[in-house]
């Protein structure tokens, strides 16, 4: 009887430990240097529209408001604590604030590092460089996992009516912005030859400006609006990690129709699809 429950007490913990194993596989580690867009993107919604998928994620954003990628690099040569370091897992958002960027990338060993221009300097390929290459050489040198793969975030115009004064820079024009944002970010991904994705968040935000929702994805002319703007980015993440298309995805917050959903999730869907063109949704009501 003793030998038989020792034969028993060892299988159970080597099916524990197996099981264990198969769900860590399944867990998807994503970081972001990133600003007030990232915050946007990937803080509100994109764990439980993973988590209605079967898949389950821990997400951190490194944040400074409006922060470029010169200040990120200025800031990691200088080990700088200027961070709000925001970390979700379980659904749980932990905040941390006077952190480092060495400290949150060697935090996780990340399966997934995202990197992002500011808004007003996204489609202006030349504010990209020396800083993003020199981040991919400290980046290098702190991550903990070696596979560890990048991604470029496409961000969003802003609205036709925003006042940013970073709005100048396209002639206060939402399309030229958009056109130079997806101009800027293909010719960034072809020179670095180092990111394993872009992730079009700004060609879903476009594809929802031709559905009756209109020019209404954002709530001050530039950062996205708080319900279906957002989960719109969140959906493009989702689609872009995960590689499960967020149409027909059960969560929809209370705040959300379900006409704003779809909307949102097809648009999302088209971005990934097509991230360089605008696909019309003017059969798309609400």
């Amino acid at each position: 009887m003793r030998n038989f429950l020792h034969k028993y007490l060892l299988l159970t913990l080597l099916l524990t430990a197996v099981c264990l194993g198969a769900d860590a596989k399944n867990v998807i580690k994503v970081l972001t240097i990133g600003n007030s867009f990232s915050e946007d993107a990937v803080e509100n919604y994109l764990y439980d529209l993973a988590k209605a998928n079967g898949d389950s994620l821990v997400i951190g954003n490194l944040y400074i408001g409006g922060c470029s990628l010169e200040t990120h690099s200025k800031n990691a040569a200088a080990d700088a604590p200027n961070y709000s370091y925001r970390k979700i897992v379980g659904g749980k958002k932990t905040l941390m604030n006077k952190q480092t960027m060495a400290f949150a990338i060697k935090d996780e060993p990340w399966d997934y590092i995202s990197f992002q221009q500011a808004s007003p300097y996204s489609g202006l390929y030349e504010s990209y460089f020396p800083y993003l290459t020199n981040l991919f050489d400290y980046v290098d040198a702190q991550r903990t996992n070696r596979k560890a793969k990048y991604i470029l975030h496409r961000t969003w115009a802003y609205a036709q009516s925003s006042p940013h004064k970073g709005f100048a820079n396209y002639q206060n024009d939402q399309i030229k912005m958009f056109q130079s944002i997806v101009k800027a970010t293909n010719a960034v991904a072809k020179k670095v030859n180092r990111f394993k994705m872009i992730i079009p968040a700004g060609t879903a935000i476009q594809n929802v400006r031709t559905s009756a929702i209109g020019d209404n994805l954002t709530r001050d002319g530039y950062h996205l609006q708080l319900t279906y703007g957002r989960y719109t980015a969140a959906c493009t993440w989702l689609e872009a990690l995960t590689g499960k298309s967020p149409v027909g995805n059960t969560y929809i917050p209370a705040t959300i129709t379900q006409a704003q959903a779809n909307i949102a999730q097809h648009a999302a869907h088209y971005a990934i699809k097509r991230a360089d063109k605008v696909t019309s949704m003017k059969a798309f009501s609400l």
